[in-house]
């Protein structure tokens, strides 16, 4: 079976479409400046393709991107009846939602009801979702969502200390994101670890330009840094993270602005880039760090304390840990930060080889001799765990 995995934004549309009798990507690309101009970068079958594509919406996009899979020169398929299923990575399934789920018009109904949860990401989720049923007719869809994985953390982690009728009015509430990451590393994690995932506690941290971390206790998900929002939680690329509430109040009145232009700021020009002043990419910051700037050397250092205490709490609250995981873009690459954060964890029992952490280095265990926790890095792939759940509620639909 052929799954096609979508992640659709407000004006893109990443693919990948997986051949699933060895979950093997035969072909991914993007669609880029929907509803502006428009774009396509496509690689299949040992061929690319990136050009200037009309597209005036996400319909567009998704006959584009059909034609370009069965293509006689680029295509890695025949017909568009070879794809088996379609599957959509959807941001905020609120509390209607502990697992993925075949959309029909209920789901729909309810992923519509999660929008004003996540306003700039389920929309566009909305959109690539009836672009598909458009285009693609009767083809069975499904919805996975960052926030299922996370339905099985207790009331005592997900519930502020606010009025009750907040949470039962109003479903204010810790929610937890990037589910499907924290859960692809987390049983990869019991793999290496040669043990069933139920006999193990785990902190998943995925750190990337947005980061959470995870506890991850038996296979389920025990506790989330992000909450309501993704903006809760460690600093980010331009997000503020978890900050006191007070201060929203503070910068409104002092600078004359709107609880909606402070909000802006926390989401778009805080975090690593605030405090740097150069960039929300740790790319760059690294770059800065090593010729001196002192403001790109303490955004790391803030990013990194705020990791290390999260690790800390999670794994206190759940009774230990046996292995601390990272992964995502900053966490599977970048060895400076990873070092930063592991510095001083050795009363956990965390320790790590200075050899063996490199950067890129790809699935490795970066232990050090003797730790009494296994520190890994493990690649995410969001994108597999889409596909594996569609291919499966597609069989049992059928």
């Amino acid at each position: 079976m052929n799954i096609l995995v979508i992640n659709a934004g407000s004006s893109s549309l990443k693919y990948q479409l997986f051949e699933m009798n060895d979950r093997s990507v035969v072909a991914k690309g993007i669609c880029e400046r929907i509803g502006i101009d428009g774009h396509i970068r496509y690689s299949g079958k040992g061929k690319t393709y990136d050009a200037n594509v009309k597209l005036d919406d996400h319909a567009a996009a998704v006959k584009a991107l059909i034609e370009l899979l069965t293509d006689a020169e680029y295509g890695v398929i025949k017909e568009m009846s070879e794809i088996g299923a379609v599957g959509h990575r959807v941001v905020h399934g609120g509390e209607e939602f502990s697992e993925s789920a075949l959309i029909t018009d209920n789901v729909l109904a309810a992923i519509e009801a999660c929008v004003p949860l996540a306003p700039l990401h389920n929309p566009p989720n909305l959109v690539g979702i009836r672009a598909c049923s458009a285009v693609m007719g009767d083809v069975p869809q499904a919805a996975v969502f960052d926030t299922a994985f996370h339905q099985t953390m207790p009331p005592k982690a997900y519930i502020y200390a606010l009025p009750y009728e907040y949470y039962a009015e109003d479903k204010v509430r810790r929610y937890g994101f990037h589910g499907t990451s924290h859960r692809f590393v987390s049983e990869r994690a019991a793999e290496m670890l040669n043990k069933s995932i139920k006999e193990v506690k785990i902190v998943a941290c995925h750190l990337g330009n947005g980061s959470s971390l995870c506890a991850v206790d038996g296979g389920r998900s025990a506790d989330s840094t992000m909450g309501l929002t993704p903006l809760e939680g460690v600093p980010m690329g331009t997000r503020s993270g978890s900050i006191d509430p007070a201060i929203i109040e503070y910068i409104c009145t002092r600078r004359n602005m709107t609880v909606k232009e402070v909000t802006n700021i926390l989401n778009k020009k805080s975090g690593v880039l605030g405090v740097s002043g150069v960039s929300s990419d740790f790319r760059d910051l690294d770059d800065a760090y090593n010729n001196g700037d002192e403001r790109a050397k303490l955004a790391l250092d803030i990013f990194a304390h705020n990791v290390k205490k999260n690790i800390g709490a999670l794994a206190s609250g759940m009774g230990g840990i046996d292995a601390l995981v990272f992964t995502a873009g900053v966490g599977e690459n970048n060895a400076v930060v990873r070092s930063l954060i592991v510095e001083g964890l050795e009363f956990l029992g965390v320790e790590v080889d200075a050899a063996k952490n490199t950067p890129a280095c790809g699935e490795i265990d970066i232990s050090a001799p003797g730790a009494r926790v296994k520190t890994l890095v493990i690649p995410t792939n969001e994108e597999l765990v889409i596909a594996l759940d569609t291919q499966r509620l597609a069989q049992q639909k059928n």
